[in-house]
């Protein structure tokens, strides 16, 4: 535990030395939701329909820029082997090295959330839905993301092929998000949905850790 406690600590500490990591998606989401209504017209009732999927695929962009860089320095300076080789589990590793990650990116696109989402006119009543679907949401974008960063942090151009691997793997949670808000909007319960969002979050803690620690492996012994 007290080596998982300093790696939580370097990570930070490196993030916040590095503040275009995790600062560049934040801009870029915000820039999103702002420049939006900007191309389909100011009409209050038309940006309040569209804030769902709108909110929630700016959210999805966002968390997807900023994978390609989670492994990627440790993988050009030698430091990765370093962690694949270490003693302790390398999917413990991994996985407060996705937690330090989520803590900058993704707990900051929470809380910014909100405040974006009432200048689409959404009403108050549906920020608690909002602030609760992206942050039992937002841990799964980032563990099942970092699955594909691990498995491409080797190639020199692999953005593309990141995408590729991961925007399926991000439509259930695009869904339930999305739906979450709607439902949210339309006064109607939206327990089922956050409870699946939960589901989701527990099984990407339990399984992406996994599959992160393989694919590092992988990339390294290529």
């Amino acid at each position: 535990m007290s080596v998982l406690g300093h790696t939580l600590r370097r990570e930070l500490h490196l993030l916040c030395r590095r503040p275009g990591d995790w600062l560049n998606p934040l801009v870029f989401f915000a820039l999103v939701i702002t420049l939006f209504p900007l191309g389909v017209g100011a009409e209050p009732a038309l940006l309040r329909e569209i804030a769902p999927g709108l909110i929630w695929v700016a959210a999805l962009l966002a968390v997807m820029l900023s994978l390609d860089g989670l492994f990627r320095a440790d993988f050009d300076n030698g430091s990765l082997e370093q962690l694949v080789l270490a003693p302790q589990p390398l999917a413990l590793l991994v996985l407060v090295r996705v937690l330090a990650h989520w803590l900058l990116s993704g707990l900051a696109l929470v809380l910014v959330a909100p405040v974006l989402a009432v200048m689409l006119g959404l009403p108050p009543a549906c920020l608690p839905a909002l602030a609760a679907s992206l942050l039992l949401g937002t841990p799964s974008l980032s563990l099942l993301g970092a699955v594909g960063a691990a498995l491409t942090v080797g190639l020199k151009r692999g953005g593309l092929l990141l995408a590729l691997l991961i925007l399926p793997l991000y439509i259930p949670v695009l869904i339930l998000g999305s739906a979450t808000l709607r439902a949210a909007l339309q006064g109607l319960p939206v327990a089922g949905y956050l409870l699946w969002l939960a589901c989701l979050a527990v099984l990407s803690i339990t399984l992406a850790p996994l599959a992160i620690a393989a694919g590092l492996r992988i990339s390294v012994a290529e």
